[in-house]
């Protein structure tokens, strides 16, 4: 048995699509293949998913995007690498994340969105703030940590005090404290 890749056809009109359609159907027959019906449809370019990728248009300009399922997938999978069940340093996630984040990156790298890319960066950031916060567990690690970064006694002060809040904590002042460039110094790779 033999399998066709994925491919698009685009054409002008709905009835121009209805003839290729038909044509590739009676094509395919000869060679002794199929067409996928439930991923086969002669519609719109917009909003149909391919390769991860989907069309979308700004003024009168067709420009590519990340697809919502692969970005969906992308974060469940950083979910999984990132997992705190398995007794890692922060610079060991940082480590086993940069092979997939610089692969995706390149795959990706035709997409026009600047601003998925960083949505998708502060949340990654955001998430391994949590997780550091998560690793220093108690108020006074976390107060002696973040003096030992050069926070201010405050904000040091205020995040140790809500230690057991990690997520909440990992936004807002924490975010000048573990900034781009302390990822940076990790090796963390970025999106954008």
């Amino acid at each position: 048995m033999r399998y066709a890749d994925d491919a698009n056809v685009y054409v002008r009109s709905q009835k121009a699509g209805q003839r290729v359609m038909a044509l590739l159907r009676r094509l395919y027959e000869k060679l002794h293949l199929s067409v996928n019906e439930s991923k086969s449809a002669v519609t719109s370019a917009f909003g149909r998913k391919f390769l991860g990728y989907e069309l979308w248009s700004a003024r009168s300009e067709v420009k590519r995007a990340v697809s919502y399922k692969a970005q969906k997938q992308f974060k469940q999978r950083i979910r999984w690498l990132t997992r705190r069940s398995c007794g890692r340093s922060l610079q060991q996630v940082a480590d086993n994340l940069r092979p997939y984040l610089l692969g995706w990156k390149a795959y990706f790298t035709l997409s026009q969105t600047p601003a998925v890319w960083r949505k998708l960066d502060e949340w990654i950031r955001h998430r391994l703030r949590a997780i550091q916060l998560r690793q220093w567990k108690r108020g006074p690690t976390i107060y002696r940590e973040l003096r030992t970064l050069g926070a201010s006694q405050q904000v040091a002060q205020r995040v140790a005090s809500n230690s057991h809040r990690w997520w909440r904590n990992s936004r807002f002042e924490l975010n000048r404290v573990l900034n781009i460039a302390w990822f940076d110094r990790l090796g963390l790779a970025r999106l954008s």
